[in-house]
């Protein structure tokens, strides 16, 4: 036991698999899009959006690559921390009985968050090299989805426990 928590290792399932591949292709297509199109990108673009997706701050391109490389740090650090469930805040009491069903829910919410972000991210990055508005349905999206999974999975993790 480490702190209490039973040390697992979990293997790889199918769906792990795919959105890392997901979010490899994501990450690898934006910056093959940014290489290929640099040259076409504005050289003012949006720096930050407000609440209704409007421009509220604007910057140069060389911007852009901070949206991109925070991308990866995201998804670089997500897909750390899902290698060590030990460490996780699993809200639950995790025993020797639950722990493969406990630390399964929590992986596939650590997974699915990895590809919101990213998605969200990627999205953020090419949108703002169009130096376009977000469209309306990007923060209601964005906070259905974040939120929406925790939910979900919080109501799977209480139901196995």
């Amino acid at each position: 036991m480490l702190n209490g928590e039973y040390i697992v290792k979990l293997k790889r399932s199918t769906y792990d698999v795919a959105v890392n591949l997901i979010c490899l292709v994501l990450l690898l297509g934006t910056v093959v899009y940014f290489v290929a199109n640099w040259g076409e990108f504005p050289d003012r673009v949006p720096g930050h959006y407000n609440a209704m997706g409007e421009v509220d701050r604007w910057g140069n391109k060389g911007e852009l690559l901070i949206t991109l490389i925070i991308a990866w740090i995201m998804y670089l650090g997500m897909t750390a921390i899902e290698r060590f469930p030990q460490v996780w805040n699993t809200g639950v009491r995790v025993t020797e009985e639950n722990k493969k069903r406990v630390y399964r829910i929590l992986k596939n919410m650590i997974v699915t968050l990895k590809l919101t972000v990213v998605a969200i991210f990627v999205f953020l990055a090419v949108n703002s090299a169009s130096a376009s508005q977000l469209p309306l349905w990007f923060l209601p999206a964005f906070l259905i989805l974040i939120f929406g999974s925790i939910i979900f999975f919080g109501i799977k993790l209480s139901r196995a426990k």
